[in-house]
């Protein structure tokens, strides 16, 4: 896709990743609305012509208000990316409220957002819906449960879109990243030491870099975006041999973590 024009949301905007995809889509021409639970209104003012909106994207109904302001302000969206996401707990002893509303954010969102935009899409036979999940959506991720089966859920989706509907005019992409220097990475991340094993067993990519590779797989109109392509190879040897995989990463978390 050509993004010279287009109509494009970006939820998750106010930092990360999410601030840089604003910034190397506009840098393309694109039309912005981006979105968060505080308002971006930094990173829009950077931005002219963009629009900044302070949502809650963890209840179907936040979901629906977004996308409607954003046709407000300019017509049907051309490209949505739910970028937006959480990363909280550890165990299936973590409070209900921590597992709500990491699959709220993490996955039921993208679902809510496709609920509302792909009717007009489908009309038209046109869309295109990107979503962040992470490597770990594809492998696993040590120390989090919650963040490990929620983003695992969201590369589902964005598989099933792609598949269900990719003959009737919707492109999908998903983004997988690895490690990238943003405050979820932090050593006060939620996820704790989780994000210590992240940095060990790979480079941590900047946000920009990021940006950067996801606007050429949007240009190219690629399912998969992998910023670390050794992820791919990750894949590739879990899914050649799943025990051996398992005793590597159960190696890997007694190494980085201890237990």
């Amino acid at each position: 896709m050509d993004l010279q024009n287009r109509h494009v949301v970006v939820t998750g905007a106010a930092g990360g990743i999410g601030s840089a995809l604003a910034r190397r889509f506009h840098a393309a021409g694109a039309r912005l609305v981006l979105a968060d639970q505080r308002s971006p209104d930094s990173v829009a003012a950077e931005l002219p012509g963009a629009v900044a909106l302070a949502v809650d994207l963890s209840t179907e109904a936040g979901n629906i208000e977004l996308i409607d302001a954003a046709e407000r302000e300019f017509g049907v969206v051309d490209l949505f990316f739910a970028n937006a996401g959480v990363a909280l707990g550890t165990d299936p002893m973590d409070d209900e409220e921590i597992w709500d509303l990491s699959f709220a954010i993490n996955t039921h969102a993208h679902r809510w957002a496709a609920r509302r935009l792909l009717p007009a899409w489908l009309d038209r036979g046109e869309g295109y819906f990107c979503s962040t999940a992470s490597a770990a959506g594809l492998l696993a991720q040590i120390g989090s449960a919650p963040y490990s089966l929620t983003k695992h859920a969201a590369v589902a989706f964005a598989e099933w879109m792609s598949i269900t509907y990719g003959e009737r005019g919707l492109k999908v992409s998903c983004l997988c990243p690895q490690g990238v220097n943003t405050a979820m990475l932090n050593a006060d991340s939620p996820i704790g030491t989780g994000g210590d094993v992240v940095k060990a067993v790979g480079v941590v990519l900047e946000p920009a870099d990021v940006a950067e590779v996801v606007y050429q797989a949007i240009v190219d109109e690629r399912f998969l975006i992998l910023p670390h392509p050794e992820v791919g190879d990750y894949l590739k040897f879990k899914g050649s041999d799943p025990q051996k995989w398992i005793t590597g990463m159960q190696r890997l978390q007694r190494r980085t973590l201890g237990f």
